[in-house]
């Protein structure tokens, strides 16, 4: 679970994580990812798993009553200062192992963690379970994702429809947009498509040009308008990916076709707007 408490007050995350800590009881594996939380939420998880920046392990083993294994473990570093009384364990851990403090001391946490026996415990563990029982087979699965293509491009597709079509700020500026920019353009041109002025090349060239602005305005226009969307959309594409979810041909295939879907509605407003402003008789 990712930040299963973020954005609620105390009241409410106490509520998630009790729910949380009922799902664990029952034997469940539950794995959260967590910043800086209240002392109710921190000691209510039974191991903990601690990264500085750059994702190098620095503390993995359980937390103990009341943190207890996980101060004992930084109080033993030389120079780390002792928690003061009533302090929260998590804001104190945070504090003693930021950049800061370890450039002061002069080393490296994630060596330490290294060299400790902590880790060559876990690596030792990790190195038993990984290695099949007598007469079993190494985990072996028939297929890279869990799904046939099909039907990961029907969850893109899916996906990718609720998420623009939703989103008012994005349909509405590209809308109005082009809205504006053909309502200009036919005002510019008017009549200049009528049949009967249509009779030289120049005729024919003023005509073109409009049909040419109009396109140009709209396509830069789209390609400004999405390019927010579709960066914050890209991280969470990049997790959904890696954890197999979907290949990336699935999610292609899927944002082509919405985009064609999005074409046709896009172009259906320049096709009435311009067509009758530029090709009208007046009498």
């Amino acid at each position: 679970m990712d930040e299963p408490a973020s954005g609620l007050d105390a009241r409410a995350a106490a509520i998630v994580m009790r729910a949380v800590k009922n799902v664990s009881d029952t034997g469940r594996t539950v794995v959260c990812t967590i910043h800086q939380p209240i002392i109710e939420i921190f000691e209510a998880f039974d191991e903990l798993m601690l990264m500085k920046r750059g994702g190098e392990l620095i503390y993995a083993r359980p937390l103990g009553h009341h943190s207890c294994e996980m101060i004992q473990y930084f109080q033993a570093i030389s120079g780390v200062p002792k928690i003061k009384d009533n302090y929260n364990p998590s804001t104190w851990m945070l504090e003693v192992t930021s950049t800061s403090v370890e450039t002061q001391l002069g080393v490296d946490f994630a060596q330490l963690y290294r060299d400790s026996s902590m880790y060559k415990d876990k690596d030792e563990l990790v190195r038993r379970l990984s290695i099949p029982p007598l007469g079993r087979n190494n985990l072996n699965f028939p297929t890279r994702y869990p799904q046939k293509f099909r039907e990961q491009f029907k969850a893109c597709l899916w996906k990718q429809c609720l998420s623009y079509w939703r989103t008012p700020s994005y349909n509405l500026v590209r809308i109005v947009f082009i809205t504006v920019s053909c309502i200009a353009f036919g005002v510019l041109y008017w009549q200049q498509g009528n049949i009967n002025r249509i009779n030289d090349q120049q005729g024919l060239f003023t005509i073109l040009g409009c049909m040419y602005g109009t396109t140009l305005f709209a396509g830069i226009n789209n390609c400004q308008s999405v390019m927010p969307f579709v960066s914050i959309e890209h991280s969470v594409v990049y997790r959904e990916r890696f954890a197999g979810m979907y290949s990336p041909w699935a999610y292609s295939f899927a944002q082509g076709m919405h985009g064609k879907q999005q074409s046709f509605f896009g172009s259906c407003i320049p096709c009435f707007v311009r067509y009758y402003s530029t090709s009208s008789t007046l009498e």
